[in-house]
This record gives C-alpha cells, sequence and structure tokens, in this order.
C-alpha cells in the first residue's frame, strides 16, 4: 500500500512540473476573451491537502480591451470594445480590465456602471485614453466623460494617462486632427462648429464605496479632472492632474457628498482649486501634496443660492503650494446655511502664493452679489506651522456681520512679502474671532479674542 501511494506522489509530482512550465487558456467569448488557469496552483493545492482528487484551478480574470477589437491608435473610437470588456469582468468579483501600454485608445463619453457588478473590479490603465475633440461626439453637452457609478470596491490604477484634450474647450474652437483612411469609425477631428457650452469632468466616481485612484495621471480635462460625488471611502494617491495655470475651471480634484477620503502624495496643477470640498464632505485627510499652478486647497463656495452646505472634520497637512492664487481657503457664499467646522491646516509651505491663509463669506464669482444675512457658519478652524512667502496679502478673514466666524487659531505663522523693500497689505480681519497660540510673522493683531458677543444663531433647519 505504501508502495501504491509513493508511486501516485511521484507521478503527481511529475505532472505539477510538467503544467507549471505552461497556462492553458480557453476562449471565453468567440474568440475575444481570454481566461487563464493556472494549472500548477490547483496542483500544488491538492498536494497540500493530501491528494484530494477535486482539482480546483486559481482562475486570473483579466479582460484586454484589445481582445474586444479595440484598435489602440489613437484615432479609431474605442468606446464599444471598452464597454464589452467591462460587461464581461462586471460578471466576476475581483476582476481586471486591462487598457494596455503602448496603445492610444480614442474613447467617447462612456460610464461604467453597477450596481449589480460583482464587487473589488480593477481598471488597469497603463496605455493612454483621449478624449473626442468633435462637437458631434458630444451632443448637446454633458457633465462628464469617463463615469464609474454605484460599484462597491472599484479602482483604477496604473501608470497610465487620460487626456481630456481640454484645449478644444477651453478655446471654444474645434482642433483639427488627422482622420484614420482605413476606417469610417472616426470619432475625432472634424471642424463641425463649436464644442458645447457644458464642459465635461474627466473622470468622476458617483455612488461608489470603497474607490481607489493610484498611479495615473489625467491632464488637459475639459473641466474638473477628478470628481467624487455621493462615495465613501475613498483612497488617491500618486495622482497626477495636469493643465495649465489658464485653463478655466479645471480643478484637480473635486469631492461632493463624500466621506472618509484620504489623498496623500499628489501632483494638482490646474486653472482652478487643486482639491475643492464641497457640501456633505467629512472626514477627509489631505497629506503630502504638490499644488501650483491653481487657486490653492479648498472648502466650498459653499451656500450658493441659499442652500444648507454641511462640512466637517477636515485635515490638510504636509502640502507644498507654489504659485498659486490662494493657499488654504474657505469660501461661502452670502445666503446660505449650515456650516464648516472643525478643520485643520498644519505644515503648510507657500511660494509666492498671493493670499497664504483666507476665509471669505463674502465669495461671488460673478460681477455684483447682493448682501444678505444669513450665512453658513464657520468655526473651529486651526492653522498651524504655515510659511512662506506672499505677493498680495499674508491673511485675509472676510467673516459675516451676522454670524461671525469663531474659534479661529493661530500657531506658528510665518509668512514674508517677496517684495522685501516694499511691504505688500498686512493681514485683514472682519468679525473674526479665536486665538493667537504663538506669536505670527507678520503680527495677526486684527483677529478678535474670544467669543463674539452679538453673534447670531441658526435655527435647528439651518444648522447641520
Amino acid at each position: 500500500m505504501c508502495r501504491v501511494n509513493s508511486t501516485i506522489i511521484a507521478f503527481l509530482s511529475i505532472l505539477l512540473f510538467w503544467f507549471s512550465s505552461f497556462e492553458v487558456t480557453y476562449s471565453a467569448r468567440e474568440g475575444k476573451q481570454w481566461r487563464k488557469l493556472s494549472i500548477a496552483g490547483g496542483f500544488r493545492r491538492l498536494m497540500a491537502e493530501g491528494g484530494s482528487s477535486d482539482v480546483v484551478a486559481d482562475a486570473t480574470t483579466t479582460f484586454n480591451v484589445l481582445d474586444y477589437g479595440a484598435k489602440g491608435d489613437g484615432r479609431t473610437d474605442d468606446s464599444k470594445a471598452l464597454e464589452a470588456a467591462w460587461a464581461d469582468a462586471c460578471k466576476v468579483e475581483a476582476s481586471t480590465v486591462m487598457v494596455p501600454s503602448g496603445s492610444t485608445f480614442l474613447v467617447g463619453p462612456v460610464s461604467f456602471s453597477g450596481p449589480n457588478c460583482q464587487p473589488n473590479i480593477v481598471f488597469q490603465l497603463d496605455g493612454k485614453i483621449i478624449a473626442p475633440t468633435s462637437s458631434k461626439a458630444w451632443g448637446s453637452g454633458l457633465l462628464q466623460w469617463i463615469e464609474f457609478t454605484k460599484l462597491k470596491g472599484i479602482t483604477i490604477k496604473g501608470k497610465g494617462t487620460i487626456d481630456g484634450q481640454g484645449s478644444v474647450w477651453w478655446n471654444d474652437s474645434p482642433t483639427a486632427q488627422p482622420q484614420d483612411s482605413t476606417t469610417n469609425h472616426t470619432i475625432s477631428g472634424e471642424l463641425d462648429g463649436k464644442m458645447p457650452s457644458t464642459k465635461p469632468t474627466a473622470l468622476r466616481f458617483y455612488g461608489s464605496n470603497g474607490v481607489t485612484v493610484s498611479g495615473i495621471t489625467i491632464q488637459n480635462s475639459p473641466q474638473t479632472h477628478l470628481k467624487f460625488d455621493d462615495c465613501t471611502g475613498v483612497q488617491i494617491s500618486n495622482f497626477v492632474a495636469s493643465s495649465p495655470g489658464d485653463s478655466p475651471n479645471t480643478d484637480g480634484i473635486h469631492l461632493q457628498n463624500s466621506q472618509d477620503v484620504v489623498i496623500s502624495a499628489a501632483t494638482l496643477a490646474c486653472g482652478d482649486d487643486c482639491v475643492s470640498i464641497q457640501t456633505g464632505c467629512s472626514n477627509v485627510y489631505i497629506h503630502d501634496v504638490k499644488c501650483g499652478p491653481g487657486h490653492g486647497i479648498s472648502i466650498g463656495g459653499l451656500g450658493k443660492d441659499r442652500t444648507k452646505a454641511c462640512v466637517s472634520n477636515i485635515t490638510v497637512r504636509d502640502v507644498n503650494l507654489q504659485n498659486t492664487l490662494t493657499g488654504v481657503r474657505i469660501k461661502t457664499w452670502q445666503g446660505g446655511s449650515g456650516s464648516v467646522k472643525q478643520v485643520t491646516f498644519s505644515d503648510i509651505q507657500v511660494s509666492e502664493v498671493e493670499t497664504p491663509i483666507m476665509i471669505d463669506q463674502f465669495y461671488c464669482d460673478k460681477g455684483h452679489c447682493s448682501n444678505q444675512s444669513s450665512a453658513v457658519e464657520v468655526s473651529e478652524i486651526n492653522y498651524v506651522n504655515i510659511r512662506g512667502t506672499y505677493t498680495v496679502q499674508p491673511v485675509h478673514f472676510a467673516c459675516s456681520d451676522s454670524l461671525p466666524c469663531s474659534g479661529v487659531s493661530l500657531s506658528t505663522i510665518e509668512l514674508q512679502s517677496v517684495k522685501e523693500n516694499h511691504p505688500l497689505s498686512g493681514p485683514f480681519c472682519w468679525e473674526t474671532y479665536g486665538e493667537l497660540k504663538t506669536s505670527t510673522e507678520p503680527p495677526i493683531s486684527c483677529l478678535e479674542s474670544g467669543k463674539p458677543s452679538n453673534a447670531g444663531t441658526q435655527s435647528s433647519s439651518d444648522s447641520c
């Protein structure tokens, strides 16, 4: 009996060695999708389990867009290939959609949607995806170009690039590109009129939980580069957003109605806020970020058109800002309600920033805004170790007459004018109350100590 068992074990060992030298593949979708089965892995498991007769192979579930007919030539519309690869990956938990390196994929507006997809899908972006520059591809206008919606555990990662080719939108004129003479499926390059007035966000995640974005670059977005709306458990790391400093409304990262967000090791250069934090956001941690050009790290604008806004527990630290409009900013519209509270900005380095520290409760991005008494409440705002140079004003606190800012604390603030022999405007405070925990440079003597004595109160319906 022992001799028989030894013979069986020796035979299985030979099979293990033989199968480990190659992989068996089979066609899963008319020859376009290939799923790899690691036979050797199954035999290793068999041996570990004492020679069970049930062999369970380890499956690699990768869906390469090239296997679905994508050309990757930068001219042919590859949208349907990406959609088909996603449709199959959607059915398999922890699957991967592969956009390989070495190719450029022209992709029109596309949505990769749940909620019926399996969890933990990976979108592996190693190649380049470009947007069409023909107005025909956009119809009357869309709010987003590439969208992932209602998913659990969605990851987009890799060394690839998403290029929105935004100059055609910013300049409000179409861009001519050569048409591929070998195909009629071209959606880029016709001189067919102006682009729609509605500019799309390059990449948007909506209604999803457990979202990871890592390693990729988004450049030249028509509008916002990367947006999260109604998402939880968001991780953004080693991400690059890149657009010219004069490209309009091109926020780097935009957060709205999203909680438990971490942004780290990001390099953001754009024509608007490097990071924009809007209503409904809480538990946001931003660290080790480079910003510039751009408008800085901003909370708001909040409360536009008399809306209620709630933002809390925001931490921004170890951020380097260079040649930006502002450094760290809170901006709210008059007439709104709700609150911004429990915010800390620490270890911020600024270089030639117009206004490094700002609270503006009179924010207005148009020619004229009427005065209104109600306001978004701003409280418990901490500034710690903010250093560097400014070009206009070091600190600007403009708070509401009816609902002043309270609990504003400053510690180790060292800001120098870039024009040493020609001092610029000094710190400005209006209805701002708090504490100077250390001396500051320049001195911020305009900050009122304690709490406002005549502050109004919000109704229960207006508070968060």
